[in-house]
This record gives structure tokens, sequence and C-alpha cells, in this order.
């Protein structure tokens, strides 16, 4: 089984995949984390705002061991990484080692933006995890410890319009997705909600929308 957990930032969509992954015993895979580790290495090999060249050159020679959780986990990086996906070639090196990722057995786990539409168009499940943009922005601010809440929040607009708006493979839903909105969920509630549409569809039924 395949499953696609899509989505904008800090709507919940990491953490509601990689329970799904560890409740089932599938492998899970964070996309986001790789498009990080491509903006990262760009900042590093010329700054910002990222150049086209320095991400594509990132992408192609791309080592995922290379890097740290903690080298990834902040808002420049973030930037970068948003501006990076809006590159095809970026896009295009990246693909198969996600497909490939997503073949394994017994499953597969992956949350990202364009897993459900572009990477994993035939997944099992697919899931669109959102939440209001306040709301994401009062999370991501207690995740970073900003004090800043405007800031975060117009970065948070800034980075959905960049996501929703680049030519290839942008950030929306897939046909078949359920969209969980968690504005009012705990992270076990919106868990629980995931859980019940994998289990749905694993007995055959077909879920068309979270209730």
């Amino acid at each position: 089984m395949i499953i696609a957990v899509d989505g904008p930032a800090a709507a919940g969509k990491g953490t509601i995949a990689r329970a799904l992954a560890k409740h089932l015993g599938y492998h899970f895979l964070d996309t986001g984390a790789l498009y990080r580790m491509v903006g990262l290495a760009a900042l590093r090999a010329g700054g910002a705002p990222v150049s086209r060249e320095a991400a594509i050159a990132a992408a192609k020679s791309l080592d995922p061991a290379a890097f740290t959780d903690s080298d990834l986990r902040n808002e420049q990086v973030a930037a970068a990484a948003s501006e990076a996906a809006a590159i095809p070639e970026v896009r295009a090196s990246l693909l198969e080692l996600q497909r490939a990722f997503a073949r394994q057995k017994p499953g597969a786990v992956l949350d990202g933006r364009d897993i459900g539409t572009v990477v994993c168009p035939d997944a099992d499940v697919k899931l669109f995890v959102t939440a209001s943009q306040e709301v994401r922005a009062r999370r991501r601010q207690q995740e970073l410890g900003a004090a800043d809440y405007e800031a975060v929040l117009a970065e948070i607009r800034t980075r959905d319009a960049r996501d929703s708006q680049r030519p290839v493979s942008p950030l929306i839903p897939a046909a078949a997705a359920v969209i969980i909105d968690t504005s009012d969920l705990d992270r076990d509630a919106a868990v629980a909600a995931a859980l019940r549409v994998v289990e749905a569809r694993r007995q055959g039924e077909v879920v068309s929308q979270f209730e």
C-alpha cells in the first residue's frame, strides 16, 4: 500500500504521516526534507536568494546522508526549499528517488505537496491535510519559538501562494484525496481521523470525505 499525505506547511501532515507509518509498520519519507536539503545546499553554494543553477546542481548531486535534521529546521531553509521546489529540473531530479522509495514493501507513507497528484498518482490512499493560515502560523511560531506572529503569518501566506501558483506540481488536493482540516483537531484526533480513512480503504471501502 502507498499512502500519500499532502498539504501546506504546519498543517500537521508530517505528524500524521509518521504516525501512520509507525502504526502500519510502513516506510516513511518526508519529501519536504529532500527539498530542504536542496535548498540548504544551494544556499551554501551561492547564498540567498537561491539561484536556479545552484538548486539544479544540488538536486542532481544530492546526498541525504550529508545533512542532519537540525540543519534543515529553520525558516531560511524552508524558504529556500520552496524556491527550489518551483524549479522543474529540481523536481524532475528528485522524482524517481521518491517513486523508488514508494515501491518498498510492505508499504510506504510519503508526505509532501504533490505526492497524490504527481509522485504517486496511483497511491492507494490520498490525504490532503490542511488548516487555516492563522492556526498554522501559531503552530509554526510555537515550533520555532518566534516572537513575531505577524512575520510568521506573512511567511506562511507567501509560501502558500508560491506553492499553489507554481506552474509545475502546484500544491492542490488530488482528485480522489480525502481532505482533513486540522484547525480544530489536536494531534491524537487528527491521527485518528487519518487512520479511519486508511483502515476503511484497507477493507475495500471508498471514503470521499472526512466526517
